[in-house]
């Protein structure tokens, strides 16, 4: 009788602790990437790309004191200097404001939405594939939480447009199937994922092909990464981080606090002490099991290429709707795969369930890579 109301004590001060963490005062601003476009005008580069800045709030408002952009220019991989002008105009409460060197101190009541246009010109610089900027807004949000300071991160690209199945190079996996890793340029927030995908495989897949994506690209390409700066974390994800192995992207504080955030910390517990009775008895990977996807498809920074290799990368949201949209539009089967270099090969969703046992075969000597290829994209294809 003792035992029984301990552990009804233990499970309500665990709730009493996802409850806490539900309630604490946090910022409910956030930001989202509308649009943006690479133009060509009299030989230079000019991007154009709009925010968001909504409070989702539904009582309290936000005020954002300092709002100021950064642009890193990456040539061929490596940092390099870049001359540039930049505009930035702002619609806020019917009023639009230009902004010159300083930013007004901006009240967001809950839903209210900031809208940001921002122009840039490049001097004396044309993009190619290879090259991308990437544009950091570090911003302020003050209000009944304190003050906290943000930082955003967005890629800015161009890519690369394939005319036909020659561009690309066929890598044997055995007598009856082939693969065909597709290089693109980095992906980012602005690439809606559907459209993206389709427009750089519309030209090179043919009948029966299979077009696989990397689970991390596609996570990016709908936002799904957090700048490591921005995570809040408390103690009760420095506590449970210890209890993982220090190459788990659960073994820092952050990473372990964008999963309570997802799952609560009462599940998390649970999950990490039936994890620990099983491993006792020699059975594994319970706790994963119990939190899956969540847990297992996060990846701490150094975990992606640069420049997400600073952000916490989630997994996809609802990857099933993917397939199947692209399915639709290309005419093929279509999956979404997380693949590393020890030949594991695990299949997030697919349009057709029947490729599964074939992908796994096709995608174990990871053909897309885990480094730095940018060839998020595989088409495997049946031989003739």
């Amino acid at each position: 009788m003792f035992f029984i109301k301990s552990l009804i004590i233990i499970l309500i001060l665990f709730l009493i602790i996802d409850l806490y963490i539900y309630l604490k005062p946090k910022s409910k601003l956030k930001i989202f990437p509308i649009k943006y476009n690479l133009l060509t005008i009299n030989k230079q580069n000019e991007i154009r790309c709009e925010f968001e800045i909504t409070n989702i709030s539904k009582r309290k408002e936000t005020m954002i004191p300092n709002l100021n952009i950064e642009l890193d220019f990456f040539k061929n991989g490596k940092l390099s200097d870049l001359n540039y002008e930049k505009e930035m105009i702002i619609k806020f409460d019917n009023t639009q404001k230009r902004i010159t060197n300083y930013w007004p101190t901006l009240i967001l009541k809950s839903n209210e939405t900031l809208k940001i246009f921002l122009k840039i010109k490049l001097k004396g610089t044309l993009l190619n594939s290879e090259d991308f900027l990437g544009l950091k807004i570090n911003w302020d949000n003050y209000g009944h939480f304190g003050k906290i300071n943000k930082q955003n991160f967005f890629l800015l690209n161009k890519h690369t447009k394939y005319r036909n199945q020659n561009d690309i190079k066929s890598n044997n996996v055995n007598q009856k199937l082939e693969v065909f890793p597709v290089k693109t340029s980095l992906l980012g927030a602005f690439d809606e994922p559907v459209e993206t995908v389709i427009n750089y495989c519309k030209n090179l897949v043919k009948e029966d092909d299979i077009l696989v994506i990397g689970e991390s690209p596609l996570a990016i390409m709908q936002g799904r990464y957090e700048n490591y700066l921005n995570i809040e974390y408390d103690i009760f994800s420095k506590f449970l981080c210890y209890f993982f192995h220090p190459t788990s992207s659960l073994a820092t504080a952050s990473g372990m606090q964008i999963l309570i955030n997802k799952l609560g910390f009462t599940r998390i517990i649970i999950s990490l002490i039936f994890g620990f009775i099983f491993k006792f008895i020699g059975i594994k990977g319970i706790f994963y099991r119990l939190t899956n996807p969540e847990s297992s498809l996060i990846d701490d920074i150094s975990g992606t290429i640069m420049p997400y290799d600073k952000t916490i990368v989630l997994g996809p949201c609802n990857p099933k709707l993917f397939c199947e949209k692209v399915s639709k539009a290309l005419k093929i089967d279509v999956a979404v795969a997380d693949v590393n270099d020890l030949g594991g090969v695990k299949i997030l969703a697919s349009s057709n369930k029947s490729i599964i046992k074939l992908l796994k075969i096709a995608l174990k000597k990871n053909p897309a890579g885990n480094a730095d290829e940018k060839t998020p994209i595989v088409i495997v294809r049946r031989k003739a």
